[in-house]
């Protein structure tokens, strides 16, 4: 499993997002970014964490911050999560998994004493040279989204 770290250079990222879009963190140099990562659009968890970003989305554009939340799910399903919960954040999907991979955050997790692979709820700040600033991992949805934006404000 690639393990990524605190201060090295951010992974690539090249991901379709919704609406048909495209995200490219290698266009973003001279703006921060936060890339987070959660389990599956349209679960309880997943949308209080993307309603939390996208109350906060203007604040973090003013911090020349932009957001972006990947999980695995296809397109089809982030349009319609965003569309349900009028999300204002950028939702990128990893249907191969190459993304998930290449940060460290496809992991083995255990529920009920049964295990399998799934995605880790985690969150990586990036600054504005591409180095990676700041990581969260196995991330308790309350307050985080608050707590991003003020490492990104003092960045």
């Amino acid at each position: 499993m690639t393990q990524i770290a605190e201060n090295t250079p951010a992974p690539a990222l090249n991901i379709t997002t919704d609406g048909g879009g495209h995200f490219d963190l290698s266009a973003h140099k001279g703006q921060k970014a936060v890339v987070y990562f959660y389990p599956k659009a349209d679960t309880p968890g997943c949308t209080t964490e993307g309603l939390d970003f996208t109350a906060l989305a203007d604040q973090f554009a003013a911090a020349n911050t932009v957001v972006i939340g990947i999980s695995r799910d296809k397109v089809t399903k982030l349009d319609r999560f965003k569309s349900k919960h009028d999300l204002k954040i950028v939702l990128g999907s990893d249907e191969d998994g190459v993304v998930t991979e290449a940060w460290g955050v496809w992991i083995l997790k255990k529920l009920y004493g049964r295990e399998y692979m799934g995605i880790e709820r985690a969150t990586f700040l990036i600054d504005t040279n591409g180095q990676i600033a700041r990581i969260w991992h196995n991330v308790k949805v309350k307050g985080h989204a608050d707590e991003v934006l003020q490492a990104a404000q003092a960045l």
